[in-house]
This record gives structure tokens, C-alpha cells and sequence, in this order.
């Protein structure tokens, strides 16, 4: 098992796309109109700091996450925040490896923060970067870079399997088999090794983009020509979407959101999976009764406060398996929401130290809150959980993968 913690810190700036050996028109298309903004335009960012390492046994904690922000946000602050970057950072001036792309600017933050931690047994083992709510990156310790590009589109179906009889839709599907609509979001990944170059082209992305959404928005998908001998399911539809990327670009893998708690993945050889997102609310208190009140408040801080506190808890269990091409299903979509829901029902509500077992013998850092939820939901599908994600607020999040 992998544990990795995050902690999300927020930078505005302003960058120019732009490569001045190459020609207006190479860079249009490698960058999109916005290359020639020659003054820079801006961004509002949002980077991830992903740890990973081992969990103290005594403090329950892979690293102190405010250690993370106190070391990481100065970083932040005095190279990237209210800069631009092409100027500003030496790492993008002209004469440099590239311009401020979003994958090059979570590849600098990374090199710069990673060696901060030279001290400390966890980790910094990626670095992910929102640039808008259509674009981000992720750049990872060996050197592997991601680009996501998102886009939307409404549409109407009915989830079913014409290799089905109609019995055994309404039997499988139940309401989801009549006609309804959502309002889809669909994330495209690219991935390679670092490259000086963009991962993909910007005018091939949105020539690919436009396509997608034209053939899409709007319509009863059930009866697309190229989707109607084929289950509507969301799984299904992913696998189609990535399928059709990849005829024009180098796609990895595709995550399609048919409502936002809600997603299916289609990877490369048919790797499907499925998520799920669930609130929870819980107080509790981080605390080490072997420890000093002077240690305690130092470690914890606030969240040491003797009568508690409390957080509204995101859970978002991501499961694998066997994917079937005749009904177009991974996993009951039903059963997956009932597992999700007992699972955090004993905790919704209560004190986890003072109300539950679960915290008895150990600290309810979200390290060990992940941890034992983990079991939880992984013996209500059938062992087939992946990855279980963990957000105690909208800046620290916690995750665990199978290995």
C-alpha cells in the first residue's frame, strides 16, 4: 500500500506561451492565441505537493503538513506569486529550458521544493498544478509529466445494453434506464518523460476537443450512430472517448464525470475504473497523551484543542476489475453507493476518538482516518478498491493506493 499526503497552496501570476526561435505560427499552434500576448496574461494557479513515506506509529502523521506549507509556500511566494514568469523566474527567461507551460511550472516547483525536505523521511514524490478548471499537470519524481485537458457537454441518454434483453435492463439499470440527461465532464490525459516541447500540441488539442464536443452535446447518445450498438454506461462511454482520441493523439487515459461525485476511467488495454465521492462530518481531536502539553501544541496547533474540532470529511473511493463488455458495467452503481455510505455512516455524527473504536489505540490524523476506512470499504467490494482518496479540507488531503 502507498500513503501519500497533499497540501494545496494557491499563487497568482501572469506568463507568456512563447518559443522565440520558432514562428508566429509555430507558436499558435503549440500554444494556442494566447502566445501572443506579449505583455503576459494571467493565471490564478492551484499546486498539490504530494508526500510519500512512512506514518510515525506514536504521532500517527507521514510528515507535519504545516511544515509542508511553511516550507513549500516560501518557495511560492518568492518565485512565483505576483511574478511574471518569464521575467521574474530565471528558470523561464528566454535563454532557459522553456516557457511557463503548466507542466514546466509544476516541473520547476518540484525541483525547487523537493530539496527542502532533504531532512525529513517522507518524500516529495509529485507535484500537480491547476492553471484553470479546463488545464492542469502533474509532474512526477521520475520525471514522467502529465497534461489534462477538460471540457464539458450536455447530453441525453438511457443507460442501458442492446445486448440485453429489456428485462435484463430494467432488471440491471433499473431508473437509469429511462430517458434522462447529464451535464458531462470529461478530463483527457497526455503523458510522456519531461520534453523541452509541449506534451501535445494546443491547436491539435482543440481541433480534437471541438470534434468531441460537437458529436456529443446535445444529443441522445443512445442513438449516435457510433455509440448505438454499444452499452450507455458511463464506463462504456469513456472507453469510447479515449478510443476516439486516440486515433488523432497520443492519449492516455480518459476520466469521464457524468455528475460530479461520480466518475468512470478508461485506461490503456481496457483498464476501467470506477469512483466515488461521499461527505462525512466528524469531530476529533489530534493529541499524544505520552506526550507533553508543550510537544502536543507544538505538533498539532489548533487541532489540538482539548474540547475537539470538527471537519465536513470528502471520501473518494476509486475502484478495479472486471469489466463487462456485454452490459457495459465494472460494478453496480447501487452497491457501490451503499458500500460507500456504511462505511462512513458509523463515523457520520460522532466524535472519532470519544465515539468510536476506531481510534482508540491510535491518533485520528487523516493518515490513520484513511487508513482504517480503507478496510472499511474494501470488504464491501469485494476487495477490488484501488485507491481511496481522503479530503479533510480543501487544502490537506490524504491517499492510499494498492500497490
Amino acid at each position: 500500500m502507498l500513503l501519500t499526503v497533499s497540501k494545496r497552496l494557491e499563487f497568482s501570476a501572469s506568463r507568456r506561451l512563447f518559443v522565440s526561435r520558432w514562428s508566429e505560427s509555430e507558436n499558435i499552434a503549440a500554444f494556442g492565441e494566447e502566445s501572443r500576448a506579449k505583455h503576459g496574461t494571467g493565471r490564478n494557479y492551484v499546486v498539490y505537493f504530494v508526500f510519500s513515506g512512512r506514518v510515525d506509529p506514536v504521532t500517527g502523521m507521514l510528515i507535519n503538513i504545516s511544515e509542508i506549507k511553511r516550507r513549500a509556500g516560501q518557495v511560492v511566494d518568492e518565485r512565483f506569486d505576483h511574478k511574471f514568469l518569464n521575467e521574474d523566474n530565471p528558470a523561464f527567461r528566454p535563454a532557459a529550458a522553456g516557457p511557463p507551460t503548466a507542466e514546466n511550472i509544476a516541473g520547476q516547483l518540484f525541483a525547487d521544493v523537493a530539496p527542502l525536505f532533504s531532512d525529513v523521511d517522507a518524500k516529495l514524490v509529485a507535484v500537480h498544478l491547476i492553471e484553470t478548471p479546463d488545464r492542469s499537470a502533474t509532474f512526477y519524481a521520475d520525471d514522467v509529466c502529465e497534461a489534462n485537458y477538460w471540457f464539458g457537454f450536455s447530453a441525453a441518454r438511457q443507460t442501458m445494453s442492446p445486448r440485453l434483453t429489456a428485462a435484463e435492463n430494467a432488471r440491471l439499470f433499473g431508473e437509469g434506464s429511462a430517458t434522462h440527461g447529464h451535464n458531462y465532464r470529461a478530463r483527457l490525459t497526455f503523458r510522456k518523460q519531461k520534453a523541452d516541447g509541449p506534451i501535445v500540441q494546443q491547436r491539435e488539442v482543440d481541433l480534437c476537443l471541438k470534434s468531441l464536443h460537437d458529436e456529443f452535446d446535445h444529443r441522445y447518445l443512445n442513438e449516435s450512430p457510433s455509440l448505438k450498438d454499444r452499452p450507455m454506461t458511463t464506463e462504456s462511454l469513456s472507453i469510447y472517448i479515449r478510443e476516439r482520441v486516440a486515433a488523432t493523439l497520443p492519449i492516455h487515459r480518459v476520466r469521464l464525470h457524468e455528475r460530479e461525485d461520480f466518475f468512470a476511467e478508461a485506461w490503456p488495454e481496457k483498464n476501467i475504473y470506477l469512483g466515488m465521492q461521499m461527505r462525512f462530518s466528524s469531530a476529533h481531536r489530534l493529541h499524544v497523551p505520552s506526550f507533553s502539553d508543550r510537544k502536543n501544541a507544538e505538533l498539532f496547533g489548533k487541532c489540538d484543542n482539548p474540547l475537539g474540532h470538527g471537519h465536513l470529511y470528502l471520501a473518494e473511493p476509486t475502484i478495479s476489475g472486471n469489466y463487462d463488455e456485454r452490459t457495459g458495467t465494472l460494478y453496480d452503481f447501487i452497491a457501490f453507493q451503499s458500500a460507500l455510505r456504511d462505511s462512513v455512516e458509523p463515523w457520520q455524527d460522532r466524535h472519532l476518538d470519544l465515539e468510536t473504536e476506531d481510534f482508540r489505540a491510535i491518533s485520528s490524523t487523516g493518515e490513520n482516518i484513511v487508513r482504517a476506512l480503507w478496510s472499511k470499504i474494501d470488504s464491501r467490494v469485494n476487495q477490488q478498491l484501488v485507491r481511496l482518496r481522503l479530503w479533510e479540507t480543501n487544502n490537506n488531503r490524504f491517499t492510499l493506493r494498492r500497490t
